[in-house]
């Protein structure tokens, strides 16, 4: 891209932000209307019953406002590889739809079976990382942080690999949609971290369109959190934790560095270790835990922590290792 089309990308975090702002103010009321109410989970903490009815599926906000700006944006400049990306990401987030939706019809924490999700997960990550090969995005090489190695890998185990990295991240950000503005806050960092990174990178080509859905989807989280911080006035549920999910698997398979989700999603990552090993350690000891309550932030609610102080400390650890992704990817700019 020119550097007047890069200028527009980076400065439509703002109309996106306004955008995010204006559709909360439809779509809020909207969903509570269709009575579109989140159901508190049965073993969770009991405080937590007070947000019961608080309206889910609010991802839509930045949802559609990333659609609008990717769309728009990829128009202007006239280069689409944002909007791959971003179809991948609404696919996934029209998984989490379906979920909430049957949530909402039979009003219980309950949606889709987890094999109808895993399936459609696998089938969607499949797809998309074909397609990435097939453009040129993907070049079945896996590249090391921190250094200038690519370590050359088959291509049905590069897939393999993919898929079930895609998966598991996908699965580790909805596991941290667990408190308000907790996901959101978390995932900012990243999209800076992407956005930054895909107008820095000097390998596989120019990658400098590919800032363009991180950037709006910025935008749109930074709206979409003036509604979801504590305490939230809507939820994004997991049409908006899937939609994040793929977002950030999304970009780091079309940027080619899978491995730098280890550094900008380790949040993501450790909340998912914290209740593996939960369930491990409660099964071989028939009972006992490790922790008060998972994901791990649940843990911290246990001990006293408001939700706040949560949110302010798992978003600098994300801000930090967002800062040490961006140094490692040094030897590619």
């Amino acid at each position: 891209m020119t550097n007047g089309q890069i200028l527009t990308t980076i400065l439509s975090l703002v109309p996106c932000f306004l955008i995010a702002l204006v559709l909360g103010r439809v779509i809020i009321p909207w969903l509570r209307a269709l009575k579109a109410g989140q159901t508190i989970r049965e073993i969770g903490p009991k405080w937590h019953n007070s947000k019961a009815g608080t309206p889910a599926m609010g991802g839509l906000i930045f949802i559609f406002t990333a659609m609008i700006g990717t769309f728009v944006l990829c128009l202007i400049t006239g280069y689409w590889d944002s909007a791959l990306v971003f179809v991948f990401a609404l696919v996934f987030g029209a998984i989490g739809f379906l979920d909430d939706f049957f949530k909402v019809k039979k009003k219980q924490n309950l949606g889709l079976k987890a094999w109808q999700k895993l399936a459609l997960q696998l089938v969607v990550s499949a797809a998309y990382l074909f397609l990435l090969y097939k453009v040129g995005h993907l070049s079945a090489r896996i590249w090391i942080p921190f250094t200038s190695t690519w370590v050359p890998i088959k291509v049905w185990l590069y897939i393999f690999f993919a898929v079930f990295v895609i998966v598991g991240t996908v699965n580790a950000v909805n596991l941290t949609d667990g408190i308000d503005g907790l996901a959101t806050g978390v995932t900012m960092p990243v999209m800076i971290f992407f956005l930054v990174t895909a107008l820095g990178l000097k390998v596989n080509g120019d990658k400098t369109a590919l800032a363009i859905f991180p950037a709006v989807l910025l935008g749109g989280l930074a709206g979409f959190l003036c509604y979801n911080f504590h305490p939230a006035k809507t939820f994004m549920g997991d049409t908006g934790s899937l939609f994040l999910g793929g977002a950030v698997c999304g970009l780091a398979f079309a940027l080619d560095m899978p491995l730098i989700l280890v550094l900008v999603g380790i949040v993501y990552i450790v909340e998912t270790v914290s209740v593996i090993m939960q369930v491990t350690y409660f099964k071989l000891t028939h009972g006992k835990r490790i922790f008060k309550m998972t994901p791990i932030h649940h843990h911290f609610e246990m001990c006293g922590w408001s939700e706040v102080k949560i949110w302010v400390v798992f978003v600098s650890v994300s801000v930090v290792m967002c800062v040490v992704a961006y140094l490692a990817t040094a030897p590619l700019r």
